[in-house]
Parts: C-alpha cells; sequence; structure tokens
C-alpha cells in the first residue's frame, strides 16, 4: 500500500503508532517497525537523556527498520524545558527516522533552531494538531507531515472538539504536506476512510495497547476488548488541558473536583504519571486515568503487531478496491 507516507518514512504501511507514556517501549516500538508500520518511543518514559538514548539502542537492536520518538510538549511536573531540549539533541545525534510532536509546537517552545537542526540531522517532523490553523502554521514552520487528531483520539485531544471525520479533509484541502488521520481509528475500515479523506495514513494509539507486544497488564487488554465506544469521559477541561481517558474510578473523581470548582493542585495528586504506570503494570484499571480513544469499542482481540497490521491493511484494500 503505496501513499504519500509510506514514501515519506520509507515503511510498508501507512500506519504509525501514537505516543504512549509508559507503554511506547523498545519491545513494542520495534515490533510494529518491523511488522512493517511506524513503531514509537515516546521519550517521555526517560528521565534524562542518555536514558533515552539507551532505548533507542535497544530499539535497533531489535529492528532495523524505521521508527520514530514522540516528544510531548505539555505542561509536566517531572519533564522539564531543558529534558525536552535533550529529547531533541538526542534524536538528531542518533538520526531516527521521526520525530512526532504533540501538544505545543515545537519552534515555539525550543525555538526556530530546533526545526533547523533536526532537518539538519535528517530527522522528520510531524506534529500531532487538532485544527487546521495549526496545520497551516506547521507547514509554515517546516514540519513535513501532520496529524489530524480528533476529538475521539485518546490523550489530549484539542479543545475545538473537531471530529476526526471533518478535520482530516479540512486539513488535507488547506495545506500540501502529508496528513495522517488519529482518532477512533482501530481497523481496515478506518484506514481505508481516512485514505478516502484526504489522508495519506492513520496513527493508532488505543489499539496498539491490546497487542502482544504491549507491556501493559493482560487484564487492561482484556478490559480495552470488553469496553464499548461509550466507556470514556473528558476530563481536566476546566483546567484547559482536557484528556480523553477510561472512564472509571479515577476519572470519575477527577470530574467531582471539577463539578466542585477545583483547581490545579486540587487535580494533580490523581493526574501524577507514577498512578498510570503502576496501573499499566499491576492491571488495576481503576486507579489511573489511562489514555484511550473512543476506538476501544472497536477492539475485539489481542493479537500480534504483525497480525493487526496485516489483516488491517488487506482489509483497506478490500473496500478500497470494492469500491473503485
Amino acid at each position: 500500500m503505496h501513499t504519500r507516507m509510506t514514501e515519506l518514512f520509507d515503511i510498508k504501511y501507512p500506519v504509525m503508532c501514537g505516543g504512549m507514556m509508559w507503554l511506547a517501549l523498545p519491545d513494542l516500538c520495534s515490533a510494529i517497525s518491523n511488522a512493517g508500520g511506524l513503531g514509537n518511543l515516546t521519550a517521555g518514559n526517560y528521565d534524562t537523556g542518555e536514558e533515552l538514548r539507551g532505548a533507542i539502542e535497544e530499539t535497533r537492536r531489535l529492528t532495523d527498520k524505521p521508527f520514530c520518538v514522540n516528544i510531548t510538549l505539555l505542561p509536566s511536573v517531572r519533564i522539564t524545558k531543558e529534558l525536552h531540549q535533550e529529547y531533541l539533541d538526542v534524536c538528531c545525534d542518533e538520526g531516527v527516522a521521526a520525530l512526532e510532536i504533540s501538544g505545543a509546537p515545537i519552534d515555539r517552545y525550543l525555538g526556530e533552531a530546533a526545526v533547523e537542526k533536526a532537518k539538519k540531522s535528517g530527522v522528520k517532523l510531524i506534529h500531532k494538531l487538532g485544527s487546521v490553523r495549526h496545520a497551516k502554521h506547521a507547514e509554515g514552520a517546516g514540519y513535513d507531515a501532520v496529524i489530524a487528531a480528533g476529538i475521539e483520539e485518546g490523550g489530549h485531544p484539542l479543545d475545538d472538539d473537531v471530529t476526526t471525520m471533518v478535520l482530516t479533509p479540512r486539513i488535507s484541502e488547506s495545506i500540501s504536506i502529508p496528513v495522517i488521520t488519529a482518532g477512533g481509528i482501530a481497523d481496515g475500515r478506518g484506514l481505508a476512510a481516512a485514505l478516502v479523506l484526504g489522508g495519506s495514513g492513520v496513527m493508532m494509539a488505543s489499539r496498539f495497547i491490546a497487542t502482544d507486544e504491549c507491556l501493559a497488564h493482560p487484564r487492561i487488554k482484556e478490559e480495552l476488548v470488553q469496553r464499548q465506544e461509550t466507556d470514556t469521559t473528558l476530563i481536566c477541561r476546566s483546567i484547559k488541558l482536557q484528556m480523553r481517558c477510561l472512564n472509571n474510578e479515577i476519572a470519575r473523581k477527577v470530574l467531582e473536583v471539577e463539578a466542585g470548582q477545583g483547581t490545579l493542585e486540587d487535580i494533580l495528586p490523581y493526574m501524577i504519571g507514577s498512578r498510570s504506570k503502576e496501573a499499566w503494570n499491576t492491571g488495576d484499571y481503576e486507579m489511573a486515568p489511562l489514555a484511550v480513544g473512543q476506538s476501544i469499542g472497536l477492539i475485539d482481540d489481542v493479537v500480534s503487531g504483525k497480525e493487526l497490521l496485516d489483516r488491517m491493511v488487506k482489509q483497506a484494500e478490500e473496500i478500497l478496491s470494492s469500491h473503485a
């Protein structure tokens, strides 16, 4: 399946993994890349630039295929601006295939020199965003591609609240660089739809949790298989940092705090990263805000990354050929 996305990253299938705290690690990243997609190594999993370098080296021992590194530029207690700069420097030193930037644009957060450094190092820049105006900025700033992430996505969708179905064609008709679709994608039907809507491929995260190579606890994988599209909720809207996560005990507590006009300080104890890290490891899916999207309603099984990508592309090709 040849698209502008496969050409840009030199990959077999137009499917990439999104950034996932505590989960987008070398085992999963390499499995996705070996299966023909673009694996993701999330920088925020590491406390220093050198730790990230070690993870890149480990991933390269597991795959000789391209993979990307996610750098999320959002307010964080643990990750400072200096550490974000370290992440960038290491990725450029190592010459990873691409950087998936989410949150603030890197040219504004770390300066225009960051874009120039990536380009000189041969590292492609992708910006995950949720509006036409941000896509136009990314193109003007020199990004190589954008991810059109609709309100359906897990994690931190833009508070414009535009759906994937509308966002993909709006962005693709507004800029000339490749557009990758995210939000609500979990199978070949979503991939086919993205291509028809003007995208060059898709990004998924929630679906990759329910794979053999993901280190999430089996209890959580099975929970995602059982859950439906109505089983997520948006929290932290009151502090302008909305997050789509599993509708669980902790999410409901955060919503109660917000309804009572709670402050960031009131919410923070429920949001600290150590909570979600423990939950993914122990399988206690009630104790932390677990970032998943509405696509959990489309997750029916736990399979290997290779089986998932092979059948996704086969299904998409069958759909597209039957409607040609």
